[in-house]
């Protein structure tokens, strides 16, 4: 039976997986792995090296086999307390944490637009005041 102990380990397991998609796909500091893994797709011989390569660039795909890793680590299971339980687990994890990637991109770009706002505001006041 579903819990709301269950519903709270969802949404916070999902935070994790989120932030470690996301890292490895969007940030700085894993550019150069990914940079590498985008060439590799683009000159792919074989499907299945296109695909291999491509789970790193993507957030979604990525969080897929983060989500494996952490049902493995933590035994979370849904509904069920066999390999059912795993699947809508796995599934719902990765639902869950894909919204929080969409919804951290989404302020992320908006706080790009409010700073490139603000340096043109910047620029337009220092050449009014020439």
């Amino acid at each position: 039976m579903l819990s709301f102990n269950h519903i709270l380990q969802l949404f916070i397991l999902a935070i994790p997986i989120a932030c470690i998609a996301w890292t490895v796909t969007h940030e700085e500091i894993f550019k150069e792995p990914r940079e590498y893994c985008q060439k590799r797709v683009e000159n792919a011989t074989s499907l299945s090296e296109k695909k291999f390569f491509y789970l790193f660039t993507c957030e979604y795909c990525f969080s897929h086999y983060v989500t494996i890793f952490f049902l493995l680590i933590t035994n979370f299971t849904l509904f069920f307390e066999d390999w059912r339980g795993y699947l809508i687990a796995g599934f719902s994890l990765v639902w869950i944490a894909n919204i929080y990637m969409s919804l951290f991109g989404f302020l992320r770009q908006n706080l790009k637009a409010e700073k490139i706002e603000a340096k043109i505001k910047n620029i337009e006041y220092n050449d009014l005041k020439k």
